[in-house]
């Protein structure tokens, strides 16, 4: 037996550690961020199990809009903190990730308690999970730029952490499926022992994760008056306002498809609960949709690699272009394929958005502020994500009705902001240097 999983460990290491990544430290990272999404994914499980399939569908919905009552809209609150509290450690980045992993391994054991007993409890430590996951994922978007290997453009380096992410995600889910039956405590358990794994992964990052060497907070705002504007020597702290208009309408454009995102999830959960599939039940619907919007997700991460991104702008358009299109087509034919197909596109232009503002930030966001950048990012995106949730709840359960309001979102999305992306790329052709 010991040579199967030795075999697979030097494998692993083999693949996040090439090409640089392993003495640069990028291919710890990868590691660290795949217990990550391992860890996630069991207490996915868990509560969905919990809260969503272990009761009839009219009381399920009730519950979950109670369970986003309760943790997700004082997560509103605290998410636009998160960033600025973590602008004030930046010598302590490897001790915030440790942390956030803790706090989810006792939160963990806290749930395993919750999900047996139904005590209140479960909403508390739910809200703690999640909010020591986003910091997680913001403290992790700051780290990327420290440990770039010579050869990775930021895009490239994204792009790996969030392959190995995803394909964490997917060994877990299946195993946290299977701990699930022997007892809705076991995924949790399975949570628990990850996390800390991931505490011990995040001490071994490298020493410069923590370096703060020419950095400082940044702020939003996008207008030219900003940029130059009369009180810009007055300010203390340096902010967004240095970047220009092109990373706030692509921030935009992928809030769009981020709130997009969180309204399907919520309102295909409940319809495909209702109304499955033909010829199939709720679990396996649900379960079609999940895996069309995983490997969409997963090929537009590979695509964004493999592209470089080098006119992000005019990608970003493009993406939310189509998933508009693919919006508005399923809402007027509804059907199986076609949410299934929804899915897939919403997944793959949520991956390649994401890694075209990535480069947007690394080209037109100078040094000083582009880590603080990634945390104010990530964390407006998850704010909108939590608004598209809020509605797929709210929305009565008529399919035709729920994706035209989704393609209604992101399509406001795309209007607003598609006439400066364009303008952007027009001005970068003529006269910018752009970071491949």
């Amino acid at each position: 037996m010991h040579l199967p999983v030795t075999g697979t460990a030097r494998g692993i290491r083999r693949a996040t550690h090439a090409h640089g990544a392993g003495e640069s430290g990028l291919g710890k990272l990868i590691e660290l961020h795949g217990v990550n999404g391992a860890g996630d994914v069991m207490i996915t499980v868990a509560l969905a199990s919990t809260v969503f399939f272990s009761v009839p569908t009219d009381e399920a919905r009730g519950r979950v809009a109670l369970y986003l009552a309760i943790t997700m809209a004082p997560f509103t609150l605290l998410a636009p903190v998160i960033g600025p509290l973590l602008d004030r450690i930046p010598h302590g980045r490897r001790a915030a990730m440790a942390g956030a992993m803790l706090a989810r391994a006792l939160l963990a054991l806290v749930l395993s308690g919750a999900v047996v007993t139904g005590g209140l409890e479960l909403y508390p430590a739910a809200l703690g999970v999640l909010v020591s996951s986003k910091a997680y994922g913001v403290v992790r978007s700051a780290v990327v730029p420290r440990l770039l290997p010579p050869s990775f453009s930021l895009v490239k380096a994204n792009s790996r952490v969030t392959l190995g992410g995803l394909l964490a995600t997917g060994i877990a889910a299946p195993i946290g499926a299977g701990l699930q039956q022997i007892g809705p405590r076991w995924p949790l358990y399975g949570a628990f022992a990850l996390f800390v794994t991931g505490m011990f992964l995040s001490f071994r990052l490298p020493p410069k994760v923590d370096s703060a060497k020419g950095e400082d907070v940044a702020l939003l705002a996008a207008d030219e008056r900003h940029l130059h504007g009369p009180h810009r020597a007055a300010e203390k702290r340096p902010g967004l306002r240095t970047v220009g208009p092109a990373v706030t309408h692509a921030l935009g454009a992928n809030a769009s498809i981020r709130c997009l995102t969180g309204f399907l999830i919520f309102f295909l959960a409940f319809l495909l609960r209702e109304h499955p599939m033909t010829g199939q039940n709720a679990a396996v619907s649900l379960g079609i949709v999940g895996v069309a919007a995983g490997a969409g997700n997963a090929l537009g991460t590979a695509v964004g690699a493999w592209l470089r991104s080098r006119a992000p702008e005019i990608i970003i358009v493009t993406v939310v272009a189509c998933v508009v299109g693919a919006a508005i087509l399923a809402a007027a034919f509804f059907g199986t394929v076609l949410v299934a197909c929804l899915a897939a596109i919403a997944g793959f232009a949520q991956a390649l958005a994401k890694l075209s503002l990535d480069a947007l930030i690394q080209r037109d966001v100078p040094e000083l502020v582009r880590t603080s950048a990634f945390a104010r990012s990530e964390t407006l995106l998850q704010m909108a994500w939590v608004l598209g949730g809020a509605i797929g709840i709210a929305m009565p359960l008529i399919g035709t009705l729920g994706l035209a309001v989704g393609a209604a979102i992101v399509a406001t999305g795309w209007l607003t902001t598609v006439r400066g992306l364009i303008r952007s790329a027009r001005q970068g052709d003529t006269g910018r240097t752009r970071v491949a």
